[in-house]
């Protein structure tokens, strides 16, 4: 494909009754998710929403998609108005590298990547000898895209990609993929139930959208479905490196590495990135940009990069990021949240980063104190603490 497999951003890490089927279809849908995923992203009654998906058949039709696959598809779906309010409150909250790699490449995402790899070693590497993308790779991607298949997903692809289409942000690409996940059911590759994935539509272990699956993905063991959706991981981490290969990856060559790394001196680089205006500099060479067409953000790539070295048996960054804009380093910030946690403001986790669930619980303790609830993080208040 001309562009990136995601050239939508979905955050780290992606939704009344839908008339098109009637009440018993909300049954049917909710039965079959279990009543697992939020109310929001339970299908809601939208006659605007009603009289798209009717004109969508038409169109659909026209596109060569049967009316048996048209019913199937449709069976239990509809305006999901929770994946409306993620798509418009997605790029509110951008990281730093910093915060990025403190979750990308926790040490709970690298101990689990090396197990995971430990686990799947022998079809990894025949994988790596099939595609030429090295073993630890294909792993990161998995990390990052769904941790080691921990989160796949269980929204219906259809509901996520016709609410989608009908609001109209991102109309014709959205009904692109609604039109390809239909196709995905005609092949028979999965049922309409297992048709599941992100409140983006991207499905499966390392999250394909709907277009890049018809275009990317492999039978790699040769069942006869191109099978992403199943706790077997392999026709995913195939996917996934077949994807890699076809955007350029190079064999034998590292995706980059902080300067001052053998990896970073085993070649004259493309560039030399700096993310964070006094943070580590890194080297990167083309596969880095074969990465990025996975999902087109440097921190992504450096992520996926940097999570790959560790599952491989390297260490953390080296170089210090320095304080952030508050003042405060990466261990402020953990000590922060281990404080506030430890008073009753629960932070969520205590990883450093400071985000909503940080922020909620330094507002709320600076009320219960009678400090102005700024729900920014300062020396003074980690000082209080």
């Amino acid at each position: 494909m001309g562009i990136s497999r995601r050239n939508f951003t979905i955050g780290l890490g992606a939704l009344g009754l839908a008339a098109c089927q009637g009440r018993s279809s909300a049954v049917t849908y909710a039965s079959r998710s279990e009543s697992t995923l939020p109310a929001d992203l339970m299908p809601q009654s939208n006659s605007g929403y009603d009289a798209w998906v009717a004109g969508f058949k038409a169109r659909a039709t026209a596109q060569g998609i049967s009316a048996a696959t048209l019913r199937r598809g449709f069976v239990g779906t509809g305006y999901l108005p929770g994946v409306v309010k993620r798509d418009r409150n997605q790029t509110e909250f951008s990281r730093t590298l910093e915060d990025y790699l403190a979750i990308a490449a926790s040490e709970e995402r690298v101990s689990k990547g090396r197990a995971a790899f430990a686990r799947h070693r022998g079809i990894l590497r025949q994988i790596e000898g099939r595609y030429g993308v090295p073993a630890e790779v294909v792993t990161a991607v998995w990390g990052l895209e769904s941790f080691y298949g921990e989160r796949r997903g269980d929204v219906p692809v259809v509901s996520a990609t016709s609410t989608l289409a009908y609001d109209g942000r991102r109309g014709s690409f959205f009904e692109k993929q609604l039109i390809a996940a239909l196709k995905i059911l005609e092949r028979g590759d999965v049922s309409a139930q297992g048709l599941t994935g992100s409140w983006a539509g991207a499905m499966g272990h390392t999250q394909f959208i709907p277009t890049s699956y018809q275009a990317f993905a492999v039978d790699f063991n040769g069942d006869g479905r191109r099978d992403i959706w199943s706790d077997d991981p392999t026709d995913s981490l195939a996917s996934t490196a077949a994807y890699l290969a076809k955007s350029g990856w190079k064999s034998g060559q590292k995706w980059g590495g902080e300067m001052g790394t053998a990896a970073a001196s085993s070649a004259t680089p493309l560039k030399v990135l700096q993310p964070d205006a006094g943070g580590p500099r890194f080297a990167v060479f083309s596969n880095f940009n074969a990465i990025k067409r996975y999902n087109n953000s440097d921190n992504y790539a450096i992520g996926v990069g940097h999570l790959s070295d560790r599952i491989a048996g390297g260490g953390p960054i080296r170089a210090s990021f320095g304080p952030d804009k508050y003042g405060l380093t990466i261990e402020d910030r953990k000590a922060l949240q281990e404080r506030l946690t430890a008073r009753g403001f629960d932070t969520g986790g205590t990883d450093g980063v400071i985000g909503p669930n940080s922020r909620k619980a330094i507002s709320a303790y600076q009320q219960s104190v009678g400090l102005p609830a700024t729900g920014d993080p300062s020396l003074s208040l980690l000082q209080r603490l």
